[in-house]
């Protein structure tokens, strides 16, 4: 028997920003920087038109010099509240009492706590004391796919499984106006702030995918451990990112195809980590921007939502259903570089 991943929920961060807001901000950060009309032209072809911050732009925390103190504290808060919006919306949407969830897997990478998540939301949800937990702390933009994974690996060894995911991210924890290189003026256009929730179950709960053992697939690609990698400092954390990453895609997807064996995908699920990501991701599958439209609709009106992403594009897949028994493939991509994986077919059954 299959696990079935539900539909999720996105709860967006409250501040919607433009690209143009943070092409101004930048101007006003950077006047003199040696390459700023490059940077602009880089911005207005990223894709993104606009995302969403937990803080205003204004903020200390997101373009002041808060330090890394501040900006954890107020991002893992943020990620928090986010994250329990998702789940309680989640819970409700399937008719779910708190202990009903046999298991929890939360993804956070953008502010430090301990405990975590999943501490913080078996508390705040009421689930049983006794609930499965893990918590991914550092899977980044492959964390909404990793924790499918994971909570599939549950629902197919455990029958009556019905595990919660949860994805928090507050990217814009990472918009720092130290960071000047060029890619780093990218990620601040690139990012946004989001909490997504679904249910992983061994029996469905309403249409979505439905994946078995050998439809689940992991693979760190030798030599990439700086690829895309995060850093701390007294002013925050960072992210950075070599030459090689932008075609990092390119690099693992030999390894899905091998995998994959000739299996077919019909509808993709692409982590929206940029244009190139998604479009390197589709072409290399056979399929076309049409095909990877939902995940170029949420890289242009919410940006890349790192572990969220994954998620929040197979809810829009939810908005326009493949047919009954339709392959599909959900990837995310993470760091040095890594993908994540998950093959299998949508179905109808349990249709509410």
């Amino acid at each position: 028997m299959p696990a079935h991943i539900a539909r999720p929920t996105t709860v967006l961060a409250p501040h919607k920003i433009t690209t143009s807001e943070i092409a101004d901000d930048i101007r006003a950060h950077h006047p003199d920087h040696p390459r700023l009309r490059a940077i602009l032209r880089v911005l207005d072809n990223c894709g993104v038109d606009s995302r969403y911050f937990t803080q205003p732009l204004t903020a200390d925390t997101i373009s002041g010099t808060a330090d890394v103190g501040e900006r954890v504290t107020r991002a893992f808060a943020d990620g928090l509240s986010m994250a329990e919006a998702a789940a309680r919306a989640t819970l409700d949407r399937y008719g779910l009492r708190p202990g009903d969830i046999t298991g929890i897997i939360t993804t956070h990478a953008t502010g430090w706590a301990v405990p975590n998540l999943d501490i913080h939301l078996v508390h705040r949800l009421g689930l049983r004391p006794t609930v499965r937990r893990t918590a991914l702390t550092t899977t980044a933009c492959a964390g909404g796919a990793h924790a499918l994974i994971r909570a599939a690996e549950q629902a197919l060894l455990h029958p009556g499984s019905r595990v919660l995911v949860v994805a928090a991210e507050v990217l814009s924890t990472a918009y720092n106006h130290n960071d000047t290189k060029i890619e780093h003026m990218i990620y601040k256009a690139l990012f946004g702030d989001s909490g997504a929730a679904t249910i992983v179950s061994s029996e469905p709960l309403g249409p979505g995918l439905a994946v078995t053992a050998n439809g689940l697939f992991e693979y760190a690609l030798p030599d990439s451990l700086a690829m895309y990698a995060g850093r701390i400092g007294t002013d925050g954390l960072h992210f950075d990112s070599t030459k090689q990453a932008v075609g990092g895609a390119r690099h693992v997807m030999p390894a899905v195809l091998d995998w994959l064996d000739g299996r077919p995908v019909d509808v993709p699920v692409i982590h929206p980590g940029s244009k190139p990501i998604i479009m390197d991701t589709a072409t290399a599958l056979g399929l076309d921007e049409d095909d990877a439209r939902h995940s170029l609709d949420t890289l242009s009106e919410e940006g890349n939502l790192g572990g969220v992403s994954v998620l929040r594009v197979l809810e829009r897949t939810h908005e326009q259903p493949p047919a009954d028994g339709t392959a599909m493939l959900a990837v995310a991509y993470g760091p040095g570089f890594s993908v994540t994986a998950l093959h299998g077919i949508w179905t109808d059954q349990g249709h509410r």
